[in-house]
Parts: structure tokens; sequence; C-alpha cells
């Protein structure tokens, strides 16, 4: 179980390293690249980058460092925040159903990553 949840938590941690930095380094090409991007403030998807990179961060360095671990439990119900609000409160008005499934997935995943390392935790 420890070994599929580092994988676990290295793939999503990737995948919000690439997002957040796109979101937070390269807004214009992120809202050319993203329809509901072209309505929001540059500093709102900014925001949303950052936290997507703080996330990836707190999913791994906790656990790595040994230094306060439950941080990755919380940075994985973080992230998990993040995608259920894409899901419900951008995705689903504008119809983007086609990114529907690639944010469910990063959802399970940081739900996967947020009880498996809380279970550890209670061991």
């Amino acid at each position: 179980m420890n070994i599929g949840l580092w994988i676990v938590q290295g793939l999503l941690a990737a995948m919000y390293l690439m997002a957040g930095g796109m979101k937070v380094f390269q807004v214009e090409k992120t809202k050319a690249q993203y329809p509901w991007a072209q309505t929001r403030s540059d500093g709102f998807i900014r925001f949303i980058g950052i936290s997507e990179i703080l996330g990836a961060l707190g999913v791994i360095f906790p656990m790595i460092t040994g230094i306060l671990p439950w941080l990755t439990v919380l940075a994985a119900i973080g992230l998990t925040i993040i995608q259920a609000l894409a899901i419900f409160t951008v995705h689903l008005p504008l119809k983007e159903f086609n990114v529907i499934p690639m944010n469910v997935l990063l959802l399970a995943l940081s739900i996967f990553i947020a009880f498996g390392r809380w279970d550890l935790f209670l061991k």
C-alpha cells in the first residue's frame, strides 16, 4: 500500500506542478488554451496555480522529510477541494464535459492519498 501511495503521490505532484506552473508563469497561454480562464482575472488564475503548486509540494515533502507528515493528508484534502470546485463551479456550468474526466481522475487520486495516508497514521 505504501509503495502505491508513493507512486500516486508522485504522479499527482507532477500533474499539479505542471498545471500550476503554467497558471502562475504563463497566464496568457493559460487564457488562450482554456476557455474557462478567459473570463477570469490574472490574479485569480495565479491564485489557483499557486494553490496547486503548494498542494503538490504538500503531498510530497512532509512525508519525505518526516516533518509534520500529517500535512500530506491536508494537502490531499486541499487538492480534492480544488478539483471538486473546478468540476461543479467551472466545468459543469460552462458545459466543458471533455475536461471533467481528468478532473474526476485527479479528484480520485487525491482522495486515495488522503484516505491512504490517514489510514497509515492510525496504525
